[in-house]
């Protein structure tokens, strides 16, 4: 048997499917390995088995392994809006879950650094993050959906009071994690155009941005200040969407618009941008986030709205992707 069919049977089973080429000279073996998908974690994991594997072989003297790896073209969707109080975490978190249904690989950065509210509405639990290195290993929730945030790093209901250079820090560490397969990242925005949209602007240069706001005339000034802030960076706006839209009273079934009816459709209009739809103001919608049960992880009637919403936005990828 050849020096090399030797290395090549002591490669453990589990890794040899993941093997493309094998070549010994001198004493060093050099292993080509198929690492397209892992995570950069993973990634580390299995060079560390191919290495003490290959190294306890008789006549090898060192071991060099090349990892190959199709890179993920992932892209970045800001969710914004021009105020808080909008909802605007709520529709990203379900947006999320509802992608993740559809079959798309998604991660949620919970940029609102100040008023972090995603580990509520996707990880109640308060997973805490890993890290290699320098480097984040984002949480996965029970929805299939990855997870950063800064409610999963500091003490709960500790108040976070940093400076801009410390937030846009925080931001780029959560940004640059180890997302693996991740082909999709939300990022919950904070309201208005500071430190971390310019940040977000600048340095990571979203696909697209996704801008919510209530039907009322104050919300939606704010929101064309935040598409506004898009345009100028040159970040295609995906659409409005209007949230809070009509109440339908748990007693009498009466809808009534306590913000308003149809406001962001026509604002939507008016700028040239495409209206993505309406969730409306419902109590079971609250009940089911402040449980840390998004509706659109289900098929009930609250769901449907942000699953109608994720399918627009999924056409939207793939088109601009085209």
């Amino acid at each position: 048997m050849s020096n090399t069919d030797t290395i090549t049977k002591a490669i453990p089973a589990q890794i040899a499917p993941m093997i493309r080429s094998v070549k010994f000279t001198d004493g060093v073996a050099t292993i080509i390995a198929d690492a397209g998908g892992l995570g950069r974690s993973a990634a580390a994991h299995l060079q560390k088995e191919l290495e003490a594997a290959v190294g306890a072989v008789e006549g090898v003297s060192e071991v060099r392994v090349a990892l190959m790896a199709d890179k993920v073209k992932r892209r970045i969707i800001a969710v914004g809006s021009g105020k808080g109080g909008v909802g605007k975490s709520t529709l990203t978190a379900n947006l999320a879950v509802a992608l993740a249904r559809l079959g798309r690989k998604v991660g949620v950065v919970d940029a609102d650094i100040y008023g972090p509210s995603q580990v509520m509405l996707l990880d109640p639990a308060r997973q805490r993050p890993k890290a290699e290195g320098n480097t984040l290993i984002p949480v996965e929730s029970e929805f299939g959906v990855k997870l950063l945030s800064m409610a999963q790093l500091v003490e709960g209901g500790k108040a976070i009071a940093w400076r801009g250079p410390m937030v846009g820090q925080a931001l780029t560490q959560m940004m640059e994690a180890d997302w693996g397969d991740a082909e999709l990242i939300l990022v919950d925005l904070p309201p208005g155009t500071g430190d971390v949209q310019l940040t977000m602007l600048q340095k990571f240069k979203p696909a697209g941005a996704v801008i919510v706001s209530t039907p009322q005339d104050l919300a939606l000034i704010d929101a064309a200040r935040a598409m506004d802030l898009f345009r100028q960076s040159e970040i295609p706006v995906v659409g409005l969407v209007e949230n809070m839209a009509g109440y339908i009273c748990p007693h009498c079934g009466e809808l009534s618009d306590p913000f308003g009816a149809g406001g962001a459709e026509v604002a939507a209009q008016a700028m040239g941008h495409d209206f993505l739809g309406r969730v409306p103001l419902h109590m079971a919608i609250r009940v089911s986030s402040d449980t840390g049960q998004p509706p659109a992880a289900n098929d009930g009637e609250q769901g449907k709205a942000f699953i109608e919403i994720a399918a627009k936005l999924a056409a939207w990828l793939d088109a601009s992707a085209a």
